[in-house]
């Protein structure tokens, strides 16, 4: 039951990132505003991760699966990218760069909070 909770929570985001990209017209994927916004609410309220985590599991080992579709369309229409290529690298490389950092920045972040978490409650 967890994991159906969680699963529901993540499309909710998602319909809402969806709606904010209608209502908006912002140039983004509804699932990128979706995640944005589970992250703020996460990072707001703290709670529910149980739930989300138990729904995120078998998306996450399925996710080659759900990211191959797109790999394999590339191959159809290189004639079209051959002039961008020197772009689309930058943006690989910047991209993949930031999101490392990004991801080290979060873990030491919350890793430093719940060792001090576990440390006040250890004293007391």
């Amino acid at each position: 039951m967890s994991a159906l909770r969680g699963f529901l929570w993540l499309i909710g985001f998602l319909l809402a990132g969806e709606a904010l990209v209608i209502l908006t017209g912002l140039p983004v994927s509804a699932g990128v505003i979706g995640m944005l916004l589970l992250t703020a609410w996460l990072a707001l309220h703290g709670g529910g991760f149980d739930d989300i985590a138990a729904a995120a599991r078998p998306l996450i080992a399925a996710l080659a699966l759900l990211i191959m579709p797109g790999v394999v369309g590339i191959f159809f229409i290189l004639d079209e990218l051959a002039g961008q290529l020197t772009a689309i690298l930058v943006a690989l490389l910047l991209g993949t760069l930031l999101s490392v950092f990004t991801t080290l920045w979060l873990m030491r972040r919350l890793l430093a909070d719940a060792t001090t978490d576990s440390r006040e409650a250890s004293h007391e």
